[in-house]
């Protein structure tokens, strides 16, 4: 069974992982298999103020820095967007945090990692940051969080939104957590997704059918590299677009797949 493609044209990328800390790195590290030397361990997003940057957790930081990074790449105002907000479970060690601290010593709860375990932190603080008074979604499905963020990022498209701001990070897990869902590093990624693409934007054609054996491929270079992350299902997509390909298949979960067509112009 299939549906009906949705189609957007991406007007911005935004690419973080540890030692590659942009989107030209990695399209670089694609090109020619070079990394910048004296990579950040940590995204420092400019969107927050000092105070904030340094209390905000890894995966925060990291999806805002992505998120403006397209947002910039694509010379929109951030605080015009509609967002869509994917993780696997939200921050994977702070929910271990929560779990283990809730369970042993309640009364020893973190007041700032309890702030910051809601699965929505990351679109919260990107409003407040951006100052965005456009609806924001976050959205979780397990390995395929990315997949079901862009759907419904295309379906905001379909329905009528001029421009949705897809981001999507995960980072370290730990605890009993991390064996349901491991995950090691930092990962984010971002797409400025518009309705009418401009002459010289790739665009997309999204369809969802059966997931076959063998339809979606981890084993390209940014995939081998940062297979590790539980958001590493992304990366398919990221690669096609970084080289140039006209297609790429993303898990979408309960057995389906994402066969997206990409037009380069």
């Amino acid at each position: 069974m299939t549906t009906p493609p949705l189609s957007a044209g991406i007007a911005g990328i935004g690419f973080w992982a540890r030692g590659l800390p942009s989107w030209q790195d990695a399209c670089a590290y694609l090109a020619d298999g070079t990394r910048p030397a004296g990579a950040p361990r940590r995204p420092s997003p400019q969107l927050l103020a000092p105070n904030e940057r340094r209390r905000a957790p890894d995966t925060v930081a990291v999806a805002l820095e992505v998120a403006l990074a397209a947002c910039d790449a694509a010379g929109r105002d951030p605080a015009t967007l509609s967002s869509v907000f994917a993780s696997t479970h939200g921050d994977l060690d702070i929910t271990d945090y929560m779990c283990g601290i809730l369970a042993s010593q309640p009364r020893s709860l973190s007041p700032t990692r309890f702030h910051n375990s809601v699965h929505n932190a990351a679109a919260g603080y990107w409003t407040i940051g951006a100052g965005a008074m456009a609806p924001a979604t976050a959205i979780s499905a397990y390995d395929a969080s990315f997949a079901q963020g862009l759907l419904e990022a295309l379906a905001q498209l379909a329905t009528g939104t001029e421009a949705v701001l897809l981001v999507a990070c995960d980072g370290e897990a730990s605890g009993p957590l991390a064996q349901v869902s491991p995950s090691e590093g930092l990962l984010g990624a971002a797409l400025l997704l518009v309705r009418d693409p401009a002459s010289g934007m790739p665009r997309v054609r999204v369809g969802m059918e059966e997931l076959s054996a063998g339809d979606v491929s981890l084993d390209g270079p940014l995939s081998l590299l940062l297979s590790g992350n539980a958001m590493a299902p992304l990366l398919p997509l990221f690669e096609a677009l970084a080289l140039r390909r006209t297609h790429a298949m993303l898990g979408a979960g309960n057995g389906q797949a994402l066969r997206i067509a990409i037009a380069h112009e």
